[in-house]
């Protein structure tokens, strides 16, 4: 995490993401017990927060259960030091510093809140939007996202978890308005290889309605939404009721093998995971079991891997790129990325074959003013 910015105004312990990281590898507080070797009283102190994460502690979670040594450490530090700053604020300065922490002028200028000039007139918009009263409400509220979050944030791609959860409840704000059908797993599954067809048209005003009518029938709310500052994410899944999913897009490299190879990946997380976890495609370099599933599962749904085995010995040529486009049915865009990917193919090469998009042709939902 990158602890020269972020002072956010709650306060985490570290044992807050070690349980949902357990929560989301179906592991008891027992199991973890058994791979750390401690006791059930230790263990418990170490989920409550009442022990502190040494250097040896760190690294016993790196091996244990994932992130790297230097992330638990200053997971422990960042914890200790809001615990001693929270303690010597009042609820405006608390306020205050919450609402530094927000992508506050993208959430202006992209309608997500209006405009307001005074600091209180900015904390009211922004409590409204998140649908909270206070900010303690807003943490009780997003504990576990935030655990989730800070969790994936790394040193290489920093993300910031405000910026991160108000993209997240855009998202949430904008699926409300989807009209969606109890989730259908197998009628999803179905829908998959009806939706690669969509990979073939060129303008994301005519296939974005489509994969959202698509989705909505089988109980997946489809939101494209710009991800604001501090955030990095292309992608993100979790479900927002026990019937209804949610698949939120960023759009974030305008191009369609980026694109349509992030939606299958959200896909397989539909597919094969947890319906309790949030799964969030940021580029960070914590990487988990389910993100490789999902990975392939992408993979395998545009290039089939019995189209893998038969691709040619030799380098690739357009020609070769664009038959293989034309028998699976999908764009020459995704089949250069895959190629790419595959490292069949230079990461500089063909790039001129992938389709690329404009905001003007994206951004087709705003917040309505309130």
């Amino acid at each position: 995490m990158d602890e020269r910015s972020f002072q956010p105004d709650w306060m985490s312990a570290p044992g807050a993401t070690i349980a949902d990281i357990l929560k989301r590898r179906k592991l008891s507080a027992e199991r973890f017990a058994e791979l750390t070797g401690y006791s059930q009283e230790q263990t418990d102190r170490l989920l409550n927060g009442r022990t502190a994460i040494t250097v040896d502690v760190a690294k016993l979670l790196a091996r244990t259960i994932g992130g790297s040594a230097s992330f638990w450490i200053s997971r422990e530090q960042q914890f200790r030091e809001d615990v001693a700053r929270l303690q010597s604020l009042g609820r405006r300065d608390a306020a205050n510093i919450w609402l530094s922490e927000l992508p506050v002028k993208d959430m202006i200028k992209l309608g997500w809140v209006n405009s307001e000039t005074t600091i209180e007139g900015k904390i009211a918009v922004c409590l409204r939007f998140f649908g909270v009263l206070d900010v303690n409400a807003w943490r009780a509220k997003y504990h576990d996202l935030l655990s989730a979050v800070s969790f994936r944030t790394s040193p290489t791609y920093p993300s910031e978890p405000g910026a991160v959860l108000a993209w997240l409840r855009y998202g949430e704000i904008k699926a409300e308005e989807i009209e969606c059908k109890d989730w259908n797993a197998e009628k999803f599954s179905r829908e998959l290889s009806t939706i690669r067809k969509l990979t073939r048209v060129k303008d994301p005003r005519s296939f974005v309605p489509e994969l959202r009518k698509i989705c909505a029938d089988c109980g997946v709310a489809v939101v494209i939404a710009r991800a604001p500052t501090g955030c990095r994410a292309s992608g993100a899944t979790r479900f927002i009721s026990p019937k209804t999913a949610l698949v939120l897009l960023s759009f974030r490299y305008l191009s369609d093998d980026q694109f349509w190879f992030t939606f299958y990946h959200e896909a397989g997380h539909l597919m094969l995971h947890s319906h309790k976890a949030l799964f969030l495609e940021d580029g960070s370099d914590v990487t988990l079991r389910e993100e490789n599933e999902a990975n392939r599962f992408a993979e395998n749904i545009l290039v089939p891997q019995d189209a893998r085995s038969r691709l040619p010995k030799g380098p690739m040529t357009m020609t070769d790129i664009m038959r293989l486009a034309i028998n699976l049915g999908i764009s020459r865009g995704i089949v250069v990325g895959q190629l790419q990917h595959m490292k069949r193919i230079e990461a500089k090469k063909f790039n001129w074959m992938k389709r690329r998009y404009r905001w003007d042709q994206i951004e087709e939902f705003k917040l309505p003013a309130k």
